[in-house]
């Protein structure tokens, strides 16, 4: 008897290296058994042990089983099979099929560009399509490696790289415009540098400026052996020489549409920086702050430089490409520095600007010897307002007892009022009136005053109160009437003097002064009625005036200086 092992019809008799047997035979029983390791490729296949006899035809009996193989997917991404992947240029619409073999089923299919997930989107012109990738209108953006990768329930399996070509025409490869500044006379050289699938062919320069447009002859520029940049030396003589170039490259796919653009201008090198200033000082760190100067007419950029200025070392330095603002920190307390700051341009590096003897003393170390004080904005603000408010209260004081004063050691003004009637006007006594005088008030008084008419006649004395009671006078009006009966007692006619301090005199007998006739209310004399007769005077108190006194006081022989 003998056996056979069969698997979709191939004999096991000279099994391969991955098959292994052996044979066991008890009595009238024989046992077969069969090692086999599958592959992917022997999913679905049949194995079949066979038992034959030799001694007689068709004399045999045979079992199958169906192989059932499990594994992770199996991918491989290609293009499309009608089309040229050394053909594909912008605007082209292309597809990518993605050969899937998997047990179970996939369940999920990714598409990768250049390592980054792809999505659907009918917008952008991305549709996935079973186990397709369809992009239409192509880009050079498009071009790149492309992947698919595939899950099912035994793993992950990524599918090889697919170098993915789309020619087009030149672009510039800076898609800004570029400023070149150079001075009279000075040879620069100007690089045009484009992107294209496959390398630029040619390249046309020219040159404009207000007044007219020129093609650069060839040989004043000179193209890479690449194809990549071209590079033009220009040597601007005059002012017209200045103004802007243009550069165009071309290839087998087309012409370069939009040009690379040149501004030449006047330049030099840059201005320094100006006005620097520290702020926010602390024991470790510090703000540093300048206005830039003119930048030379090209862009420019900032660098601080810190040396220590025991060894002239340098410690570090900073760029600022927007503007001269530095922060400085981790610094070295106690230790005295220098700052040294520098503006750059395209033409070269400005003068300098230094900082001096810079330290950052330890707030641990500062003592009551070191003469400045911190005081902070606020803490400032707050002491000036208050400084200010005590000055103001300070002179409303002062200004209210000043006026205080005056009025207290001024002249009352008296109030006579003298009856029309007989009645109202009766003699009460003989004795003259009198005003008690303190040596005080005879100090205050300035001498230097001129007399008033002794002995003029009464009517005189209606006309001094008249004046003073013109329309122009603030005082309440004095109404003084002749007394009839006056001659019939005896009583001397009254006489009216007033008594003035020296700045009182020379203003009220300035003659321009005295024609309105008009007194200040605070400063108006004071009326003294002098007389050897005595009567009763209505509305005057018990205020008593010395008149001998006054009256040996105004007639001394004495002159002031101001009367010479």
């Amino acid at each position: 008897m003998t056996e056979e092992g069969f698997s979709k019809g191939q004999s096991f008799n000279n099994p391969p290296s991955k098959v292994g047997g052996q044979e066991e035979t008890r009595e009238n029983v024989t046992i077969s058994e069969l090692s086999f390791v599958p592959t992917t490729e022997d999913d679905g296949k049949s194995i079949t042990c066979r038992a034959e006899n030799p001694n007689g035809t068709g004399l045999f009996l045979e079992a199958s089983w169906k192989i059932d193989v499990v594994y992770p997917p199996i991918v491989t991404l290609c293009l499309g099979s009608t089309l040229n992947a050394d053909d594909i240029k912008e605007g082209d619409d292309v597809y990518f099929e993605c050969h899937v073999t998997a047990n179970p089923l996939w369940r999920k299919l990714t598409w990768l560009h250049n390592c980054v997930v792809l999505n659907h989107n009918l917008a952008s012109r991305t549709i996935f399509s079973n186990q397709s990738l369809v992009m239409q209108k192509v880009t050079r953006q498009s071009a790149g490696r492309y992947q698919c990768s595939v899950v099912n329930s035994e793993g992950e399996t990524v599918s090889n790289e697919l170098d993915f070509r789309v020619q087009y025409a030149p672009i510039c490869k800076h898609d800004k415009v570029a400023i070149v500044g150079a001075s009279r006379g000075e040879s620069v050289d100007i690089i045009c540098e484009i992107e294209s699938d496959p390398p630029a062919r040619t390249y046309r320069w020219k040159f404009n400026n207000s007044g007219e447009t020129i093609d650069v002859a060839a040989e004043r520029f000179a193209k890479s052996s690449n194809g990549t940049h071209s590079i033009l030396r220009y040597t601007p003589v005059s002012e017209l020489d200045y103004g802007s170039l243009s550069c165009w490259a071309s290839n087998v796919v087309g012409h370069q549409v939009e040009p690379c653009l040149f501004q030449l201008v006047a330049a030099g090198k840059p201005f320094p920086v100006k006005n620097c200033s520290l702020s926010n000082q602390t024991s470790s760190s510090v703000e540093v702050y300048c206005l830039p100067g003119f930048d030379g007419g090209l862009p420019q950029h900032f660098v601080l430089e810190l040396y220590s200025s025991s060894s002239a070392t340098l410690r570090f330095n900073m760029t600022s490409y927007t503007e001269p603002y530095f922060f400085l920190d981790n610094l070295e307390p106690d230790v005295t520095f220098r700052i040294i700051i520098f503006a750059i341009n395209m033409k070269g590096k400005s003068a300098g600007v230094v900082l001096e003897e810079l330290t950052f003393r330890d707030a641990e170390k500062r003592t009551a010897q070191d003469g400045d004080i911190a005081i902070s904005p606020v803490l400032g603000i707050l002491i000036g307002a208050t400084f200010t408010i005590i000055v103001v209260i300070l002179i409303i004081i002062i200004r209210i007892k000043r006026s205080q004063n005056n009025s207290s050691t001024g002249l009352h003004e008296q109030k006579v009022s003298v009856a029309a009637g007989n009645q109202q006007n009766t003699l009460s006594s003989t004795k003259p009136l009198l005003r008690s005088t303190s040596p005080r008030d005879l100090d205050e008084r300035d001498p230097d005053i001129i007399p008033a008419k002794y002995g003029s006649p009464e009517g005189e004395c209606e006309r001094q109160v008249g004046a003073l009671n013109g329309p122009q006078a603030p005082l309440a009006t004095r109404n003084i009437q002749k007394v009839q009966n006056y001659a019939q007692s005896n009583v001397p006619s009254p006489q009216w003097i007033s008594p003035v301090t020296n700045e009182q005199y020379h203003q009220y007998n300035n003659p321009v002064a005295m024609v309105s006739g008009t007194f200040p209310r605070e400063s108006r004399p004071k009326d003294l009625r002098l007389g050897n007769g005595s009567s009763t005077l209505h509305g005057v108190t018990d205020l008593e005036l010395n008149g001998m006194a006054i009256k040996e006081r105004l007639m001394a022989n004495r002159l002031p200086e101001s009367c010479v």
